[in-house]
């Protein structure tokens, strides 16, 4: 349920300005351009905290500029990750949550409430350096959220616990 962990926030005209001239040199610098579809998907993601769908910045998009498709917006969502600008992540049972970042990083996500934690970047580097090592086994730790109880569920579930008995 990525939908339930995001709220809409207020992202001041300065910060999406910022945000629009960062990923505008990015792409001039690779002799890519701004199009509307990028533009367009970028604003809808700074106009959001936490992770959130594909399906949602489809929808986010249309209510901002009609015009673009929805394969626009795939095909661009696809195009900014690769270009590391975004980060996409499955969560439970396959859902796909796209976020803006400065550096990837791994992800935990509570399978009680669908919470998702950004990580420290390099908290799994030991791990996957293990695994590669005694396995011969490459891991890619950035593109699943690890799953768990955060400490308010893990909080809940121990008070109710301690209730029933």
């Amino acid at each position: 349920m990525v939908g339930q962990t995001v709220t809409m926030t207020v992202t001041s005209e300065a910060v999406n300005a910022d945000l629009l001239n960062h990923v505008t040199d990015f792409l001039h610098a690779r002799g890519e351009r701004m199009t509307l579809p990028r533009r367009s998907v970028l604003r809808a993601l700074a106009a959001r905290t936490g992770h959130i769908s594909a399906e949602q910045v489809v929808a986010d998009v249309a209510e901002l500029v009609p015009s673009v498709h929805r394969s626009s917006v795939y095909r661009t969502l696809e195009a900014l990750t690769a270009a590391g600008l975004l980060q996409h992540v499955h969560l439970g049972h396959g859902a796909t949550a796209y976020h803006l970042v400065k550096h990837a990083h791994p992800h935990a996500q509570c399978t009680s409430c669908h919470a998702v934690v950004d990580l420290p970047a390099d908290l799994l580097d030991a791990l996957t350096a293990a695994v590669q090592d005694q396995f011969d086994f490459t891991l890619d730790p950035l593109h699943v959220a690890l799953s768990g109880i955060c400490p308010n569920c893990a909080h809940t579930q121990q008070a109710t616990s301690t209730t029933q008995h």
